[in-house]
């Protein structure tokens, strides 16, 4: 059951007034003198943040997130040290190990983005006895007590990506057929979202879903691996369109129907606007992706953060949803394909031209009228 600790004002101010006490008793000048632990910081407003990271096979995570949140952090609070950062690559121990660490380093606030939703409520149950506020990042801890949640309409993720897969296929001709269906991982509450979605488009069409699959890890290989299992099953022309739900899956997808001589690629669908899935979908092997403004996803995230750490209320402009009783900030996602990558992830800096743009892909950015 979520539950908001509305307390810890309450607690961090009776605590900054026992430490104020004991400096005046004790006569101690010494005013570089800091101090750690749950629900408040050191000198001033400085406090110990957390930020913990679930995958290394997603590249957004360590090029995206975690540069924009840290940046953020440094920006409000120049006192405050560095930010805990611990990626578990897809290891729910790991994770737990990493957690643990953070808060005998004295963390006042966890920002955390769960390997696996279930297992990550001991962490957030850990985090709580001592005092200590969880922001859930990205992904959802379900049945968990945590303060805060920040994340985009996943199940409306789905839906875009089911959406652009059918309206694409109509717009080919293609009236009727079967689609293979590569969800995401199923310890990810955020997979379990995007597949709700993409079912209630995709039951309700003109395809079939032959063949469908859950992805451990969301592992690249492992969706290849799938990729071959349907391509055996139904032949190399047995299915019109790929719903995969995220870039590293469509890329596995990608890689199997390449190797299996299938040619041109049918509608492949992404998320993540990963700068690779960009590039395929410029050369035509993917069709479309998901572009999730990480920015104030991550710089959001942040400003909480340290509000919740100082024992301050969560700003308004901030608590704009709610999600089963949590204060939440849900963003709009955004469908990108070849003809408005410059008017979304190169117009929201997400990636640069350059950065699309080498080499082996300039022929298609000038193509796509992007230079």
């Amino acid at each position: 059951m979520f539950k908001f600790r509305a307390s810890r004002t309450r607690t961090a101010f009776a605590l900054l007034l026992v430490a104020g006490l004991v400096a005046t008793g004790c006569g101690d000048d010494d005013d570089d003198a800091t101090g750690g632990g749950g629900g408040g910081g050191g000198d001033g407003d400085a406090v110990n943040v957390a930020l913990l990271l679930p995958d290394t096979d997603t590249a957004r995570y360590d090029t995206k997130d975690r540069p924009l949140f840290e940046a953020k952090i440094a920006e409000l609070c120049p006192d405050c040290p560095d930010v805990q950062f611990s990626n578990a690559a897809q290891d729910a121990s790991e994770q737990q190990s990493q957690a643990e660490a953070a808060l005998t380093n004295g963390a006042d606030v966890l920002v955390l983005d769960p390997v696996d939703g279930a297992a990550a409520a001991s962490i957030v149950n850990l985090a709580e006895e001592q005092d200590v506020p969880v922001i859930s990042y990205d992904r959802l801890i379900p049945d968990a007590p945590i303060d805060f949640y920040i994340s985009h309409d996943n199940e409306r993720v789905g839906q875009m990506q089911a959406e652009a897969l059918v309206e694409k296929l109509e717009t080919d001709g293609v009236t009727e057929g079967d689609i293979v269906m590569i969800n995401g991982s199923p310890t990810d509450n955020n997979a379990t979202l995007f597949k709700e979605g993409a079912h209630s488009v995709l039951d309700d069409s003109n395809y079939e879903i032959a063949v469908e699959y859950d992805t451990p890890e969301w592992s690249p290989d492992q969706a290849q691996a799938e990729m071959d299992q349907a391509i055996t099953e139904l032949g190399d022309d047995g299915f019109v369109g790929v719903y995969a739900a995220n870039d590293g899956t469509a890329g596995g997808a990608i890689s199997a129907m390449e190797s299996a001589g299938i040619d041109p690629i049918p509608p492949t669908t992404g998320q993540d606007a990963e700068v690779a899935a960009i590039q395929r979908i410029l050369a035509g092997e993917q069709y479309m992706t998901i572009y999730k403004p990480i920015k104030p996803l991550a710089e959001n995230a942040a400003e909480v953060a340290l509000a919740l750490a100082r024992g301050e209320e969560i700003p308004d402009e901030f608590n704009t949803d709610d999600v089963d009783g949590v204060p939440s900030n849900i963003l709009d996602p955004m469908p990108v394909t070849a003809e408005n990558i410059a008017d979304t992830v190169i117009a929201d800096e997400f990636w640069s031209v350059d950065e699309i743009c080498t080499a082996d892909y300039a022929d298609a950015c000038a193509e796509a009228g992007i230079s």
